[in-house]
C-alpha cells in the first residue's frame, strides 16, 4: 500500500486508527480455547468486527513466535484474512545487518506480504536499507519510545547537546523518504512528538501508547498532525480486550468505534 492509498483510507474510513493483535491466550475468551486454532479464531472475530473503524492493522510478532510452527500459520492466516483496504504492519522490531537483514525483509514483504515492518536502528544504515529496497513496502524506524528504559539512551547527548534520538531522526531521514518510511514515536510523551515532527515534518508516525498506556489522543494530533494528517495511532488491549466473554468481538468493535469518531471529529477539525 502507497502513501496516496492509506491517505485515502483515511479519509474514507474518517479514521487514522491501527488495532494492534497482541493476541495472548492466557487473556482471551475461554470458549476459543477448545477451537482448532483459537489465536486466528479470536483475531478474525476482532477483524471482523473493527475492519471498518480502522485503516491498519498490527500484529505484534512476539505473540506468534512463542509458539513456533502453530504460531506463525496463526500470525500468516490472520495477515491473510486482514481487508486489502487495511495497512498491515508487522510489529516486529528487527534490526540486524547483511544478508540477515535482506532475508527479514524478504520474509514480512515476500512470504507474509505485509506492507511495513518496524526496525531498530541501532546498527546504522545497512540494518535498515535492506527494507526499503521494496516497492510500496516500508519501514517503520524506532525514533521516540515511550518506556521507562527509553530513559537510559534515547535522550543522552553528545559533545554539541542534541539528543540520541534527534540524531537517529536527522541520519535515518537520508535513507528513506516520506513515501517509504515512517517512525514509531510513543503517544504518552506528547511533547516529544512535536520534536520529532519538526525533525521530520512529512513522515507518517506509528504513535502506540494511546488508550490503556494513557496516551492522549488529542495532544497526539496537535503535536503530531501534517498535510497529510501524519498519524496511525494504534491502540491495541483497549480494544481487543474490551471483554473475555462471548460478546468480546462485539465490545471490541464498540470500542473501536468510539476512537474512530474522536478521530473523525479531529480530522472534521483539522480540514481534512
Amino acid at each position: 500500500m502507497n502513501r496516496k492509498q492509506i491517505i485515502e483510507q483515511i479519509k474514507s474510513k474518517r479514521s487514522f486508527l491501527c488495532v494492534g493483535l497482541d493476541t495472548d491466550l492466557s487473556k482471551i475468551p475461554a470458549h476459543l480455547l477448545d477451537t482448532e486454532d483459537p489465536i486466528f479464531e479470536f483475531n478474525k472475530a476482532i477483524i471482523d468486527a473493527t475492519k471498518d473503524y480502522c485503516v491498519a492493522y498490527k500484529p505484534n510478532n512476539a505473540f506468534y513466535e512463542c509458539y513456533g510452527v502453530k504460531g506463525w500459520e496463526s500470525l500468516q492466516k490472520t495477515i491473510e484474512y486482514i481487508p486489502e483496504n487495511c495497512f498491515i504492519i508487522a510489529d516486529a522490531k528487527r534490526g540486524d545487518i547483511g544478508n540477515t537483514s535482506n532475508y527479514y525483509a524478504k520474509t514480512f514483504f515476500e512470504t507474509m506480504n505485509c506492507d511495513a515492518v518496524t526496525v531498530a536502528p541501532y546498527m546504522g544504515e545497512d540494518s535498515v536499507k535492506p527494507f526499503l529496497q521494496f516497492e510500496n513496502k516500508w519501514v517503520i524506524v524506532l525514533a521516540l519510545t515511550s518506556n521507562a528504559g527509553a530513559l537510559d539512551f534515547q535522550f543522552t547527548t553528545d559533545t554539541k547537546g542534541e539528543e540520541l534520538y534527534k540524531k537517529v531522526l536527522r541520519k535515518t531521514a537520508q535513507w528513506g523518504t516520506p513515501d517509504n518510511m515512517m517512525y514509531v514515536v510513543g503517544a504518552t510523551r506528547a511533547e516529544g512528538i512535536g520534536e520529532v515532527r519538526k525533525i521530520v515534518p512529512d513522515h507518517f508516525f506509528l504513535v502506540p501508547g494511546v488508550g490503556a498506556q494513557g496516551g492522549s489522543l488529542e495532544d497526539v494530533a496537535n503535536y503530531g498532525w501534517n498535510q497529510d494528517c501524519g498519524l496511525l495511532v494504534n491502540s491495541s488491549r483497549g480494544i481487543i480486550y474490551a471483554s473475555n466473554g462471548t460478546d468480546f468481538a462485539e465490545k471490541a468493535g464498540i470500542e473501536a468505534k468510539k476512537i474512530q469518531e474522536e478521530m473523525a471529529k479531529i480530522l472534521d477539525q483539522k480540514g481534512f
